[in-house]
């Protein structure tokens, strides 16, 4: 018979805006405390368990989980009085179906008031003919997926120092992964069996089309009235979650927020499945000197002002030791000069980057009386010559 309309999601006490981890979460949770081997002979916890089942199995499939949304019902709750049938049911014939010469009133589906679940459509096989086929395309009725999923990937941030980044290194990570449960092979199924809960191990169940009745595979036990016991490791997941070492190289010349990607080292996939991959975000720490900016290096070097006036060869820091800078004469403070191929490695263009070298002139300190009497007689000499005049042009 028609069961009383029911709020999935309020079965199972998430929102409406679940996700398929709070899905599963919620609903092992109330399939272990409703379970009828841990409640034995308490009807109300088995029917409670039921519904949880029926809630899970529409929610936890994209699809399914998307008519119900959409119409409120799906297929296997058919006759919870949704929209769309002549009887509110929600059954909607396909085009061109002519439902005259049917006795909905005897409960049948041909006349004389044959009854569809007991006996099937004459002229077909009621496993594998017409009428069962034609049925399940608009309830649902399809084999059971197998639910085997390829494994998530796993998101890592990993911070490196400057010269790690620069020169490369190889680093060993610790990593909380699911892996396949060696108990069980990954198919999450233990020894022994139990009667499946929703068809009391008949393989059957009843759906009803407003007034009509018919028998299809149940699709908790797909049919086989029995339900294989969870494997006691895993819970039935077919993964169990183990902390993992992993070497990973980190190249030469990884910037910052450049992403690595180790194979095969995310989740294990469902009942066997492929695992999926672990991605590594590298965070490279600031230097206190030098400064990144794509494959080249910048760096501020100090100079006197003689050896801004005078011109001058200095030594310069670069991420491979001194090199040597030639200032010309007149150098201003703030000019940047270029040395060739002293940047970082590009690997995937087998080339160098430059190290742009800006230099700042430093005053030097006047605290004696020869240094400022010789300033003096330097401001003497350039008294015509104002470095400010050029702005009052532009005001």
């Amino acid at each position: 018979m028609a069961s009383k309309k029911k709020d999935f999601y309020e079965l199972l006490g998430v929102a409406r805006t679940a996700t398929d981890d709070e899905l599963r979460k919620a609903y092992r949770k109330l399939a272990r405390k409703n379970h009828p081997d841990l409640n034995p002979g308490d009807k109300d916890a088995e029917d409670r368990f039921k519904s949880v089942q029926e809630a899970y199995d529409v929610l936890n499939d994209a699809k399914k989980r998307q008519v119900y949304d959409t119409h409120g019902f799906y297929a296997d709750n058919i006759g919870a009085g949704g929209p769309g049938g002549p009887d509110g049911s929600g059954f909607q014939p396909p085009p061109g179906f002519d439902f005259r010469g049917f006795d909905f009133e005897n409960g049948g589906g041909r006349p004389g008031g044959a009854d569809f679940g007991a006996g099937g459509f004459p002229g077909a096989d009621q496993e594998g003919g017409t009428f069962k086929d034609f049925f399940s395309s608009f309830f649902g009725g399809r084999k059971p997926e197998s639910g085997a999923e390829r494994g998530t990937d796993l998101e890592y941030a990993l911070n490196v120092d400057f010269w790690q980044s620069i020169k490369g290194t190889q680093v060993r990570l610790t990593i909380n992964r699911h892996e396949t449960c060696e108990n069980c092979a990954g198919n999450g199924t233990g020894s022994g069996s139990s009667v499946c809960p929703n068809c009391t191990g008949t393989g059957k169940v009843t759906q009803m089309a407003g007034a009509m009745r018919f028998n299809v595979p149940c699709s908790r036990c797909q049919g086989k009235g029995r339900l294989t016991n969870a494997c006691p490791r895993c819970q039935g997941e077919g993964r169990i979650v183990r902390p993992e070492q992993v070497e990973v190289r980190i190249p030469a010349g990884a910037a910052d927020g450049s992403r690595l990607r180790v194979a095969g080292k995310g989740n294990a996939g469902s009942v066997g499945s492929p695992a999926g991959d672990l991605y590594i975000t590298v965070r490279v720490e600031k230097h206190a000197l030098f400064e990144r900016e794509g494959d080249n290096i910048g760096v501020k070097v100090p100079i006197t002002v003689w050896e801004a006036v005078l011109g001058t060869k200095i030594e310069v820091p670069t991420i491979d030791g001194r090199a040597l800078l030639k200032v010309p004469q007149g150098t201003q403070s703030g000019q940047k000069f270029r040395l060739r191929e002293k940047g970082i490695l590009n690997s995937r263009k087998n080339l160098r980057g430059d190290q742009i070298v800006e230099v700042e002139i430093q005053s030097p300190p006047s605290n004696d009386e020869r240094t400022r009497e010789l300033f003096r007689e330097l401001a003497a000499l350039h008294a015509d010559d104002d470095p400010r005049r050029e702005l009052w042009t532009k005001v």
